[in-house]
């Protein structure tokens, strides 16, 4: 089975300044992405504000994507959805797309009660893009607290085309565990920017994080001192994240971090409501906290 490897970002979505989506600004971040030595996308997740747009605007971006990688990015679709209906017409058009695997996270209002549950709601979804990886995206957000290293033995003779887990959370038992089932059988990108070197220490191979949107090479310069053995680089690369994620929780992740794309002369627009848009002060302020991190 191929894996994820190396960095995989999760993209914002560009909003134009009446909220729509900007879809050319999302050949300017796929360019952008490969620059910078990013491996692959994990589009319309959390950051890509997914549950924000339309079945008919997620089917749009996720051919945008297609055509702005040049079959130069692995893509990962998040097709979750709260209606089940919408989610697995959107797995059954990414079934039509050259994509590497589609993802759902789980639901976040009426919840899978059990392990089985969540099974099978993920097996009907992995059903309906049989030809793509699936992959179970973990994360505290879903307001689900199920055992993943369990999911993953129940899933595994259940749901065929199983490549493994998103895994968004700061337990790394559970994570050491999930990597572990089945003699290694799945693939579990680690999904927690800021504890990329504990990831990296308990056996991670591949990283999915909305920080390597503008962060990439930082992110890359770890990862090769993390192998060489040069604990001190590495904490100095961590100095340079933790400033960044200070960032992202004093104004919020998706709005600062989208703010950051500015770095790059991408304009990426605000965030979609609920979610707060930042004033003109605190843009500037951001900005200028993410200069003096000097992590570009």
């Amino acid at each position: 089975m191929e894996k994820l490897t190396g960095l995989i970002a999760a993209p914002h979505t560009p909003f134009d300044s009446h909220g729509e989506v900007n879809y050319p600004v999302i050949d300017q971040i796929a360019e952008h992405l490969i620059g910078q030595g990013v491996k692959g996308v994990y589009v319309l997740g959390t950051t890509g504000e997914g549950i924000h747009c339309s079945v008919a605007e997620r089917k749009k971006i996720a051919e945008r994507w297609v055509a702005a990688s040049h079959g130069k990015l692995s893509i990962t679709l998040h097709t979750g959805a709260l209606s089940i209906a919408d989610s697995l017409d959107l797995s059954r058009h990414a079934e039509t797309l050259d994509i590497f695997a589609t993802s759902v996270i789980g639901p976040c209002f009426f919840k899978p009660s059990s392990v089985d549950d969540l099974v099978e709601y993920c097996r009907l979804n992995a059903a309906a893009a049989p030809s793509k990886g699936f992959y179970y995206y973990h994360s505290g957000m879903s307001g689900l607290s199920l055992d993943m290293e369990q999911f993953l033995i129940a899933a595994a003779d259940k749901i065929p085309n199983l490549s493994g887990m998103k895994f968004n959370s700061s337990d790394m038992y559970e994570f050491q565990r999930c990597l572990r089932v089945n003699n290694g059988q799945f693939d579990i990108p680690f999904g927690v920017d800021e504890f990329l070197p504990a990831g990296l220490a308990c056996g991670a191979i591949g990283a999915v994080g909305s920080t390597y949107n503008y962060a990439a090479p930082l992110y890359l310069r770890l990862i090769d001192s993390f192998n060489q053995g040069n604990h001190q680089d590495v904490a100095a690369c961590m100095d340079k994240v933790i400033a960044i994620i200070r960032v992202l929780v004093q104004y919020g992740g998706v709005a600062a971090g989208k703010q950051a794309m500015q770095l790059h002369g991408i304009d990426v627009g605000d965030p979609r409501r609920p979610l707060r848009p930042m004033t003109a002060e605190q843009k500037q302020d951001a900005l200028a906290k993410f200069r003096a991190a000097e992590f570009i």
